[in-house]
Order: C-alpha cells, then sequence, then structure tokens
C-alpha cells in the first residue's frame, strides 16, 4: 500500500476514533434526554389523574349521599345536609340543588345561579357545566357535575394545581367520549387525542412539545395530559455537546478510546440495572437497630444488594449513582418497598412496635408517588404506618418546597421520618427548623471519632444539642465498641446501630434478634 495512502487511512481513522465516540455520546444523551423528559411528563400526567379522579369520586359519592338522603330540594335539613357534605369534602367546593337549569340552593348558600346548558352529557348521566361565581366577586367560575337534580362544584384548576420543575408545562384532563378538553392550563391541542387510540397511555412529540396521555383506570372516559416544552430536550444535547465533542477534537485517539469506553461502561451499568430490576437479582439485608437502653433489638434498616447472574455482588454506593443519573431510582425504590412487603409484611403486622427503615433519593421527593406506594405496602401487609421510617439524607432536602409536601403526607399518615447522614451535607438549625422530622442519624463518620483525638470528635456533641434543641430523637449509626455505645446511652441517644449489635443480615435473622429480646424481657 502506497505510503500516501497509509498515511490517509490512518487520518481517516483518527478522525473517525476521535469523532465517533461524541457523536455516539450525543445519541445517548438524545436517548436519556427522551426518556428523562418522558418520564417527567408521565409523572406529571399521573398527578393530575391522581388528582381528577379523587375529585371525581368525591363529587359522584356526594351527589348518591345527597340522593339517599330522600329530603326535599331546598330545606333548611337539606342545606344543612350539603354543608355536611361539603365540609367533609376536600376536593368539593360546593354542592347544591338543580332545579331546570339553574342552581335554586347550594352549601354555601346565596341566591339562585343560572347555569345555561350544559357543556356536554356523558352516557352514564353526568352533565358537565360551567358556571358562575356563586358569589359576586366570588372566585374564578367553578366546574359543576350533576346528575339528575344534584350539582357538586369544584374549582376548575384544582386537579391541575401541582408542582412543574419545567416551566411552560401544558396540562388537561380530557373526556375521551365526547373528544374533547375539559379543563387545561397551557395550550393544548385536541389533535393530541387520536394518538392515544385504545392504549392505556402514550408519549409522542408533536407543536414543541413532549406530550403524555395516561387513561384512568377508574373512569376510562377520562385522561391526563402533560405536555413538556422540547426545548428542555435541546438543552440537554447543547450541553452534551459542548461537553463531548471538544474532547473528540482535541484529545486524539487515546482520548477518544478513553470516552468511548466510559460511555459503553454506563451504558452497560444502567443497561444492567435495568435488566437486573426486571430479573429480580435485588435483595435486603437488614442492619439491626437496638435500643440502647435495653439493649433490645426494636427495628432495622433495609439496605439494598445486587446480585449478578455470574454471582458478582455489586455495592449500592456503585449502582445508586448510576440509578440516579439513567432515572432509575424511583424503580429501585419501588423495588425495595417490594421486598420489604415480601420479606417483612406478615412479621410487621404482627408486631406493630418493630420498625423498618427504608432510604428515599431525592428523586423519590419530587411527588406524592412515593406517598401512594407506601399507602399499598401499609395497606397489603396491614402494617401500622410507625412500623416504617423512611429515612432522607441531607442531600433530599435541596428542594425543599418539593419535599415539604411529601414528608408532610408521609407524617400526616403516621409515617416517621429521619435526616439520615446528619451533619455530611447542608443542614443547619435554621433549615432543620422548618421542617416536621421524627429521627435525626448521626453519621458514623462522627461516631468513630469518640474517644479518639480526631478534630471531629467535638462535633458529635454539638449534633446532640441540635436534636435535643429540635426536639428529635437520635439514632447512631456505625456503633462498633462498648465505649462508644456508653458514651452514646450517657448523653441521651436511645437507638443504634452497628456491628457491636449486628451487620446486615436476612430478615429471618432479625426476626430472631427480636425474638430472643421479647423472650429476655418476659
Amino acid at each position: 500500500m502506497p505510503r500516501r495512502t497509509t498515511f490517509g487511512l490512518t487520518l481517516l481513522a483518527a478522525a473517525l476514533a476521535a469523532g465517533g465516540p461524541p457523536w455516539l455520546a450525543l445519541q445517548e444523551a438524545r436517548r436519556q434526554a427522551y426518556e428523562g423528559e418522558a418520564g417527567l411528563a408521565m409523572n406529571y400526567a399521573r398527578d393530575v389523574l391522581h388528582r381528577s379522579d379523587e375529585t371525581s369520586r368525591q363529587a359522584l359519592e356526594a351527589i348518591a349521599l345527597l340522593e339517599r338522603t330522600g329530603l326535599a330540594s331546598c330545606t333548611a335539613a337539606a342545606r344543612a345536609r350539603m354543608r355536611e357534605i361539603d365540609l367533609t369534602s376536600s376536593y368539593i367546593q360546593a354542592i347544591g340543588h338543580l332545579s331546570g337549569d339553574t342552581i335554586e340552593c347550594s352549601s354555601q348558600g346565596g341566591p339562585p345561579v343560572p347555569l345555561g346548558d350544559p357543556s356536554f352529557r356523558s352516557s352514564r348521566g353526568i352533565a358537565l357545566y360551567d358556571v358562575v361565581p356563586l358569589v359576586e366577586g366570588g372566585p374564578n367560575p367553578l366546574l359543576g357535575l350533576a346528575r339528575d337534580d344534584v350539582i357538586v362544584l369544584v374549582h376548575r384548576d384544582l386537579p391541575l394545581d401541582i408542582w412543574t420543575a419545567v416551566p411552560g408545562v401544558s396540562l388537561a384532563i380530557v373526556h375521551l367520549e365526547r373528544h374533547r378538553f375539559t379543563m387545561a392550563r397551557g395550550p393544548v391541542d385536541p389533535a393530541w387525542l387520536d394518538r392515544l387510540g385504545n392504549r392505556n397511555d402514550t408519549t409522542f412529540i408533536a407543536g414543541g412539545r413532549l406530550v403524555t396521555i395516561v387513561r384512568s383506570q377508574r373512569y376510562v372516559t377520562m385522561a391526563a395530559v402533560a405536555a413538556v416544552p422540547v426545548r428542555a430536550l435541546q438543552e440537554r444535547i447543547r450541553a452534551a455537546t459542548r461537553r463531548l465533542i471538544p474532547a473528540g477534537l482535541f484529545g486524539g485517539l487515546a482520548a477518544a478510546a478513553a470516552i468511548l469506553l466510559l460511555a459503553r461502561q454506563q451504558m452497560s451499568m444502567a443497561a444492567s440495572l435495568r435488566h437486573g430490576l426486571r430479573r429480580g437479582e435485588f435483595f435486603l439485608l437488614y442492619q439491626p437497630l437496638v435500643d440502647l437502653r435495653s439493649g433490645a433489638c426494636i427495628g432495622a434498616e433495609a439496605l439494598l444488594r445486587w446480585r449478578r447472574p455470574t454471582g458478582e455482588l455489586v455495592g449500592p454506593d456503585l449502582f445508586i449513582p448510576v440509578a440516579e443519573q439513567s432515572g432509575l431510582i424511583t424503580r429501585v425504590t419501588a423495588r425495595v418497598l417490594d421486598l420489604v412487603e415480601r420479606d417483612a409484611g406478615e412479621f410487621l403486622a404482627r408486631h406493630p412496635g418493630f420498625h423498618i427503615g427504608i432510604n428515599l433519593s431525592p428523586a423519590d421527593l419530587h411527588s406524592d408517588a412515593i406517598v401512594r406506594r407506601i399507602d399499598v405496602l401499609l395497606e397489603r401487609t396491614r402494617a401500622r404506618p410507625a412500623s416504617l421510617l423512611v429515612e432522607i439524607t441531607e442531600r433530599g432536602f435541596l428542594h425543599l418546597d418539593a419535599a415539604r409536601p411529601v414528608v408532610a403526607a408521609l407524617r400526616a399518615r403516621g409515617v416517621e421520618v429521619a435526616i439520615d447522614d446528619f451533619g455530611t451535607g447542608y443542614s443547619s438549625l435554621s433549615y432543620l427548623e422548618t421542617l416536621d422530622l421524627d429521627f435525626l442519624k448521626i453519621d458514623r463518620s462522627f461516631i468513630e471519632a469518640i474517644g479518639t483525638g480526631a478534630p471531629t470528635r467535638q462535633v458529635v456533641g454539638h449534633i446532640m444539642a441540635m436534636a435535643r434543641t429540635l426536639d428529635l430523637k437520635m439514632i447512631a449509626e456505625g456503633v462498633e465498641s462498648e465505649a462508644q455505645a456508653d458514651f452514646l446511652r450517657a448523653h441521651g441517644v436511645l437507638f443504634a446501630q452497628g456491628w457491636l449489635f449486628g451487620r446486615p443480615m436476612p430478615f429471618a435473622d432479625v426476626a430472631r434478634m427480636a425474638a430472643d429480646a421479647r423472650a429476655s424481657a418476659a
């Protein structure tokens, strides 16, 4: 082969090696961006659908309750019953009696309100009205759902009143039978509805938006729509281009090969993680939690492990970051809850004083989906809510406005909440004062300093003082010696975990520890 030809082929190979990995990484960035935005849109649509279903459920139940009373239309007794139903329904603004096309009376009082003809009437006899305020100067027009002579009024935008991390998201509720939007926030296109067909959900790009439509499983004629601006995809692609192309152009063949290897490793790990979740390769070990006063095992922290088909064990320090970066972390959390239900559900129902600690990721706190999933766990196992201790790292509270309602919803159900690995992140006293928590977990790095000359030995005392100021119960992590346990006990720490009490173990072994403790106490 002529030297000039060899040189040309070498240059071509070098160019391909330098340009190929950035191009592949760009395609992967596009795919991940699409999946990330699609997952975001799906979460928004499901949140809207949940609120819409709950609004419809409360409205139909309210109508049925008033119909069953058999009271005359606008008597004092009927109006009193309306007010009672109104007050006990979180999504209902008012309930009233219809006479023709006029609200004769309602739970809010006031004069009769003419409505005109309904916007449409469903095959089940439910009429939908766009109604005026019940009182002059009142809130924006309400939405009315009526059957026969009973009407329930809700705020039009209530099902759409969700927090979105991305600006410009369009949200809507659609009546599939009538092929029209019943309420919407932001621009929507009726042509989108043709894309759903007979499926339960669909995601596509149209009109500069990534659109997700999800059909209600409870009310099959209803669906929710979320449309995220496509500009988020473009921003992610531009960021990837700025990051990867210079490395390919200026790094040469060696740098390009390194980038390609890294991309393959990342993609391989994410794909393996996805397959592992589907194939049931994950399992839980449980680290005992003891009461320092009695030494009894009163709970355990659920710790996720991954055993590959080859038998290789992959630690959470490797797969959790990949799960977070690839958008799989909420599926990982869901798997943890499934495993807790399988391993410990029956035990928790029989032993209400026992606690299981479950770690949540920051992504789990971005919507109330985790609250609904924990509700399912408690319903299936019949365990007390206080049997669950949700553990959230300081990083999980970086987006405080999103996290606070999720934490409040969990605590309202009786689930206890702990801030995990305290002292290693971003928290301060003023920051913690804004949160309603139950426990503070002292990180093992501070426990290790007890009784040593390490600079951090003084920090543990400050952390304990802060916990007492906030009236938080304390759990010490990583306790490995009796001297550490004695120090913690003397300073008011009630609970601890660490190798002194037991390494992570199958739940059956934890259950035996708890049984032995009960037998000794008896």
